[in-house]
């Protein structure tokens, strides 16, 4: 049993660390933003702190959208079933072009109603032009989701993670130029933070269909490639898993971002902070959830065999992995609370609010894990619906109001709205870790039942 683990340990990491590193990746575009743009001042972080909270909701639900085609793929891959797979690669083209497009029709046309958030008016006045920027970048990322979703569910995962390296380091040199007007460039600012960003996702985009239409690896999936006689069976599989899906993602990163909005109620302080403690913790959830993309692949992929035994052995293999990976990053927010905000501003009083909020984050790393790791695990299964009403009522039911209640009625600040969001990552991570358990644990008897329950 030790060495059956230690060979599902191996696997998993090297399905995972492309991921997280790929994953890191996409968040350390706002990363770099936000550190360079910090240099500006509290104001100009603040609006960027704002913009990139909208921006992330829509993206993470373009994200979840894309991740419906992982799993089908995955199951298709255990089948050797390549023309299938083929098909969902065409699907997914359309089904995330689209999305990708109506998510940035919908942040353009409602930008203008951040006025009404009751936020800091200046920190209005320069996020606004700065989003919609950014807001356009989806549109190329939505291309790069389709073909890496593809690609992680036949289990190759590594160029995404070497396009989205090379890209990110195009992003950062483009920030310097562009942010503060190097090498005969134009000093543009936080809005030059912006087309860095969207320069960047368009290489991202190119790079990666030419790797899938290209390489010699994937000559078998070309017709994913055709365009037109497009099947309703195959949208409706992908949009049935990717929709729920989205929507995990919106009520978990809408969560915290109307804990941007409440922030802001608070003044400019609290609101840098915040965003400094929120992209640490964002840092550690996009790592986390390479490992969840690892749960989706190894749990669909056995799904697919309809060997459950092998599925539950990699499924808590990575459920391990991840609380040891939390834990590690819990101890270097707590120790390193002040040391790490001090990378991004050096005003005093926001280092101190953010010092704090970093022990909250902290404590909620377990949770943030297992909760992540446990929706890829019952996204690798297609039980995505019960799981989104859970994040549902989890962040927006408990987490939100008890926020509010700690912070602004027991006058605990900043603090309390942290709390709140602890409560709710808690909550979800053990409802889900006990639903996926409960779930693989009936099929496990008799193989026979196991097959009527696929079918």
């Amino acid at each position: 049993m030790h060495q059956n683990y230690r060979e599902h340990i191996k696997k998993n990491f090297l399905l995972a660390y492309p991921v997280m590193l790929s994953q890191l990746g996409h968040m350390m575009v706002s990363v770099a933003d936000s550190v360079m743009v910090g240099q500006l001042g509290a104001t100009p972080l603040a609006a960027a702190s704002l913009a990139n909270v909208i921006f992330t909701i829509v993206l993470m639900f373009g994200i979840g959208v894309s991740y419906g085609v992982t799993p089908l793929v995955a199951a298709a891959d255990g089948e050797g079933d390549h023309q299938r797979s083929a098909q969902l690669l065409k699907h997914a083209f359309v089904i995330n072009l689209l999305t990708g497009i109506l998510l940035f029709l919908i942040i353009i046309l409602a930008s203008p109603g951040l006025y009404l958030l009751d936020q800091p008016a200046d920190v209005v006045e320069l996020g606004i032009p700065y989003l919609g920027i950014i807001t356009f970048s989806i549109i190329p990322l939505m291309l790069f989701q389709s073909g890496r979703q593809f690609a992680e569910g036949l289990s190759r995962t590594k160029m995404a993670m070497v396009i989205v390296i090379v890209s990110n380091l195009f992003n950062v040199a483009l920030n310097y130029l562009l942010i503060y007007g190097k090498l005969g460039f134009p000093a543009l600012g936080l809005n030059g933070a912006g087309w860095a960003s969207l320069l960047s996702r368009i290489i991202l985009a190119a790079w990666m269909i030419a790797y899938l239409y290209y390489g010699k690896k994937f000559k078998r999936y070309r017709a994913g490639f055709q365009i037109g006689e497009y099947s309703r069976y195959f949208i409706r599989r992908i949009t049935n898993i990717g929709i729920p899906a989205g929507f995990q993602y919106i009520f978990e990163v809408g969560a915290f971002g109307f804990a941007v909005i409440m922030m802001g109620w608070l003044g400019t302080k609290s609101l840098a902070a915040h965003q400094i403690a929120v992209n640490l913790a964002a840092v550690t959830y996009m790592a986390a959830s390479g490992l969840s993309a690892a749960a989706t692949i190894r749990v669909g992929n056995q799904w697919g065999k309809k060997d459950i035994p092998t599925l539950r052995a990699a499924a808590f293999s990575i459920y391990g992995m991840v609380i040891v990976f939390m834990s590690f990053t819990a101890i270097i927010f707590i120790t390193a609370r002040y040391f790490l905000p001090s990378l991004y501003i050096h005003d005093e009083e926001v280092i101190s609010i953010a010092s704090t909020l970093l022990i909250i984050a902290g404590f909620f790393q377990l949770s943030d894990g297992i909760q992540v790791v446990s929706l890829g695990a019952l996204r690798g299964l297609e039980d995505v619906k019960i799981p989104t009403l859970v994040t549902f009522f989890a962040y927006w039911v408990v987490a939100l109001p008890t926020g509010y209640l700690l912070a602004f009625r027991f006058n605990m600040g900043p603090t309390g709205i942290w709390i709140g969001l602890l409560s709710g990552l808690t909550l979800t991570a053990i409802f889900l870790f006990f639903r996926f358990n409960r779930i693989t644990a009936r099929m496990m008897p008799e193989k026979s039942e196991i097959a009527n329950l696929a079918e």
